[in-house]
């Protein structure tokens, strides 16, 4: 058992011990998130009225253009929502995963900022759902919103995977937030060009995604690029300075240079 132990921590990074360091912060992340839940679980009516305030805000500003781009796009191009339906249900939980543990593993110098990033950007939407809980368009029929999701699982797989997320975190949209928070630093570590242009794209796609499944207002899409962009200041400013070596951000070349 401890021949096998030794040689399966050869492969990691800074051993074992790290690495489930890394698994117990975000795990723990995500049960302040289930705790949150339960908050917020009860607030259906104050998630429905601040979800018709974000509608009110957009019509104010003359841009609450998604119920006409939902159904435009159902009506001429169906195959676009049916793979934004597709993407929705399996990319967010797998790229972010994927993305993370490729980082710890093979770009072990960037992982302890981006995750740094996560820390804070994940504490941010958790004050945010639990002060401004907030129904997504996709339970307002009446604007003119299609649960597409729903209707492309079915209602009742729609109902059992509900159980696993906060119902009302509309705002910010974390969707977006994780997927600029691995697109930038994922742009500078990858070495191809093509990897380095998907993951470009990868942040807009995403809020294409969530604004035309209407699990999102374009609004809760911007205010999650501004907790993106918030955290990785803070992940920088603060955190970056404390210890430098250890969380400041570093790619591969920067680690190398000043090794």
């Amino acid at each position: 058992m401890r021949r096998a132990w030794y040689w399966s921590s050869r492969w990691l990074p800074q051993g074992w011990l790290d690495a489930l360091r890394q698994l117990a912060l975000f795990a723990g992340a995500y049960y302040l998130y289930r705790l949150v839940r339960g908050f917020t679980d009860g607030s259906a009516n104050v998630a429905f009225a601040n979800a018709r305030d974000v509608v009110s805000i957009e019509r104010d500003l003359g841009l609450f253009f998604e119920p006409g781009l939902q159904d435009w796009l159902q009506r001429h191009v169906p195959l676009v929502i049916d793979g934004a339906n597709w993407m929705y249900v399996n990319s967010h939980f797998v790229v972010t995963t994927t993305f993370l543990i490729w980082l710890y593993l093979f770009r072990n110098e960037s992982f302890y900022y981006v995750r740094n990033v996560f820390m804070i950007a994940m504490g941010l939407a958790l004050v945010g759902y639990a002060v401004y809980p907030t129904a997504p368009p996709r339970f307002l029929p009446e604007w003119g919103f299609d649960d597409t999701v729903a209707r492309w699982v079915g209602e009742e797989a729609a109902d059992s995977a509900g159980v696993l997320y906060n119902p009302y975190a509309a705002v910010p949209s974390m969707h977006v937030a994780f997927a600029l928070m691995i697109g930038v630093p994922a742009v500078q570590v990858v070495r191809t060009l093509a990897l380095k242009v998907a993951w470009a794209i990868y942040p807009a796609v995403v809020t294409f995604v969530v604004i035309v499944t209407a699990n999102h207002f374009w609004l809760d899409a911007a205010l999650g690029v501004a907790v993106a962009a918030v955290s990785a200041w803070a992940a920088s400013a603060a955190l970056g300075r404390v210890r430098p070596h250890a969380w400041a951000w570093r790619t591969e070349i920067q680690a190398r240079a000043s090794a």
